[in-house]
């Protein structure tokens, strides 16, 4: 069993995910270009963090770049970096981001974003560490590390002309692929579990039990999504389960995510409704009480009201004072 904690966010027992944090423990310590695969939603972006921080480079820069969010007349300016009056707005030098992350590691999200007539510039750095700034001729030498991600089938994209062969094999040193979530649901019940505490200390509520039934009915969905929606689905339980409990509104087999919105505004739309301010400030306080009681009273320290609600005990005590709560007995 993968504990919580102990490899960042990747939390769970499946052999997939085991298999993954052998091939990490491998490749970390090497300068070896990393390709990372997998479905949006596998946490690719997790992986690529685990790498850097097991590396010489831990404690130099990890700066992500999502290809795929860059509008091409920005791309080579914003990789590259520019010097000023390069074009109309560059009123300054700018080191782009193979200069911010010289010394440390770049995770290229995305990597299959990139424009087929910028893959050869991308190509130079790969091979000889050095590129030129736009609208500059002094070539600049760099030390970086590069771990790419992708959700496509690259060499697909290769056979296609999509994507550059020799860029592909240059990038797919040592490939890392992350499964589906819906190919190892045995992680699911501790990955529910770790992503109920993270997000009811963001949430700042109590975390409440997750019971066999939630469990069965998580294990059942294919999570198209893979972990994103599973954390979107625990988050959005939270929220709602107010007084009523914990629940989760998964689309029921066949049933597409708007088709289940729709019989949930038929047949809940009582939670869609707003909150009045005073109803608010009520659960609030209950969520505060509980806190309380089930930390027998103890404010700081570990195991503390304070720690079940992800707040600072000051703020706690002085939350305790405004709301007037008094220990009975």
């Amino acid at each position: 069993v993968l504990e919580a904690g102990a490899f960042g966010d990747l939390v769970g027992q499946s052999p997939a995910l085991h298999n993954v944090i052998r091939q990490i423990d491998l490749v970390a310590p090497t300068e070896a270009t990393v390709l990372v695969l997998g479905e949006s939603g596998t946490g690719k972006e997790l992986v690529a963090r685990e790498i850097h921080k097991r590396s010489q480079r831990k404690d130099q820069p990890l700066i992500r770049v999502n290809c795929a969010s860059i509008p091409r007349e920005l791309f080579e300016s914003e990789f590259f970096g520019h010097v000023k009056g390069a074009f109309t707005g560059a009123v300054k030098d700018r080191a782009g981001r193979f200069g911010a992350a010289d010394g440390g590691t770049l995770f290229l999200d995305e990597v299959g974003e990139i424009p087929l007539d910028l893959q050869g510039k991308f190509l130079r750095v790969l091979q000889e560490q050095q590129y030129e700034r736009v609208g500059e001729e002094h070539t600049r030498h760099v030390d970086v590390r590069v771990i790419a991600a992708t959700n496509k089938n690259l060499k697909q994209e290769v056979e296609t002309g999509g994507f550059r062969q020799d860029l592909y094999y240059r990038l797919n040193v040592f490939p890392l692929e992350m499964s589906p979530l819906r190919e190892r649901k045995e992680d699911i019940p501790l990955l529910a579990e770790y992503l109920l505490g993270v997000t009811s200390k963001k949430l700042h509520c109590v975390q409440p039990r997750l019971t066999e039934a939630l469990l069965g009915q998580l294990q059942r969905y294919n999570w198209p999504g893979n972990v994103r929606e599973l954390q979107n689905v625990i988050e959005r339980g939270l929220i709602l389960s107010g007084q009523q409990g914990l629940s989760f509104d998964i689309p029921q087999p066949g049933e597409g995510r708007s088709s289940s919105l729709h019989r949930e505004s038929k047949s809940s739309a009582r939670e869609w409704s707003v909150v009045p301010e005073q109803e608010m400030r009520r659960r609030e306080r209950d969520n505060t009480l509980a806190a309380l009681q089930e930390a027998d009273w103890k404010i700081y320290g570990k195991g503390g009201a304070a720690e079940r609600l992800g707040i600072k005990p000051t703020t706690l005590v002085a939350r305790i004072k405004k709301m007037g709560i008094v220990k009975r007995g």
